[in-house]
């Protein structure tokens, strides 16, 4: 079956189609991994977006469920040079076009993707639709003109309800933006306990669940489509040690008084060089964004640059020069170096450890009592039912 991607400047691209059939809108963006397809298409911070992967053959290894980065893929296309239909690998447990199928998401191969990944680096990423109808290219593009990009991404991604997974160590509220499960993996196998909440979570209900530190997840979209996470985080700041990754550390600017911007075509793949401006280290690091923190707007902020990006000199990491927060643009969890950035995870725990250290909580019974004397029994007791629970 033929398959067309055509894009808002009039391009239009044919080839053959894979996964599932009719017609999808997305911002059409590329990414340069080599490997790790099947996290690419489970990654939530893809929502929304026509993904295009620059190297040639995608699907050789097949999809296996172990390797997913969310419980289901979130891209709205996927674009590739071929399509392996037969993987050889004695792991995989089906193939990119049933997942496709599965999740009602088209794809197309056979097309010129060295000249699609050309075009957005020339003019940036754009609006695209990819269809398997017989539409009329006119028809399309009034189709596409009219058809809004998603603002709606994080809460589209997010989980609705609080989860916990257990552990004997330090309480982190992990707040799930659309967080990529590697982050809760490099949480729980140092042992953390980890509670993660929805991304509408206010900072009142953080501060009843008594974490030891915060972690912001990574996520889809325009960090300023998602004010309540921005006041939620501004309130926080200082009372608890706060760690950013990638939409999280454009929060944690906002939240501080600096200002993000679009980029051209934004950095997605696993090659992105980064220098650690303290060490002068270069780390080869994943990165999956749209936007990035704006440098003229850290000036007035007590926001201090940690890590530039080497190939376009943009914003890598943040450090509040006051607080115990850090954030990062790319992500340490991906491990493409492979595990060079994971020790921003034991540097955060090490915060945290430093933090209660100079910061001894207060016993609970103290609280209770002097929460009594303030206001009454009334003001003393738990509030009820603001937090959903998952079920079992």
């Amino acid at each position: 079956m033929q398959a067309r991607l055509l894009l808002e400047d009039g391009t239009l691209f044919t080839g053959k189609a894979f996964g599932s059939t009719g017609d999808s809108v997305g911002e059409v963006v590329f990414n340069t991994g080599i490997t790790g397809y099947q996290e690419v298409l489970s990654d939530p911070s893809y929502c929304g977006q026509i993904v295009t992967m620059t190297y040639p053959l995608i699907g050789n290894y097949g999809i296996t469920r172990d390797d997913f980065e969310s419980i289901r893929p979130y891209v709205h296309g996927f674009v590739v040079r071929e399509h392996e239909a037969v993987p050889s690998n004695w792991r995989a447990e089906y193939t990119i076009d049933s997942l496709l199928k599965e999740y009602g998401i088209p794809g197309i191969s056979g097309i010129d993707t060295r000249m699609l990944t050309r075009r957005i680096r020339h003019h940036g990423a754009m609006k695209g639709i990819l269809t398997t109808s017989n539409k009329r290219v006119e028809e399309l593009l009034e189709q596409l003109k009219v058809a809004p990009l998603m603002t709606d991404q994080v809460s589209r991604v997010s989980t609705k309800s609080v989860y916990s997974a257990p552990g004997t160590k330090e309480r982190i509220v992990l707040v799930d933006f659309g967080s990529k499960s590697g982050i809760l993996r490099d949480l729980t196998k140092r042992g953390c306990d980890v509670v993660v909440v929805p991304q509408d979570t206010t900072a009142d209900q953080i501060r009843r669940l008594a974490p030891d530190g915060i972690m912001l997840s990574n996520g889809p979209g325009n960090p300023k489509d998602v004010p309540h996470a921005v006041r939620m985080i501004s309130e926080l700041i200082g009372q608890f040690p706060i760690f950013g990754i990638c939409l999280g550390h454009q929060l944690i600017a906002l939240a501080s008084g600096a200002d993000t911007e679009k980029l051209k075509f934004g950095h997605r793949g696993g090659n992105h060089p980064v220098k650690d401006l303290k060490s002068g280290r270069c780390y080869i690091t994943s990165q999956n964004h749209g936007y990035t923190v704006k440098e003229d707007s850290i000036s007035g902020t007590d926001l201090e640059v940690t890590h530039i990006n080497n190939n376009d000199r943009t914003i890598e990491g943040l450090r509040h020069k006051k607080h115990p927060v850090f954030s990062v643009q790319y992500h340490p969890e991906a491990a493409p170096g492979p595990f060079d950035s994971s020790y921003l995870f034991d540097d955060f725990l090490d915060m945290i450890r430093e933090h209660k250290k100079n910061h001894p909580p207060v016993p609970r019974q103290a609280q209770i009592a002097a929460a009594y004397q303030a206001g009454g029994a009334k003001s003393a007791s738990a509030s009820k039912g603001e937090l959903h629970y998952a079920e079992k």
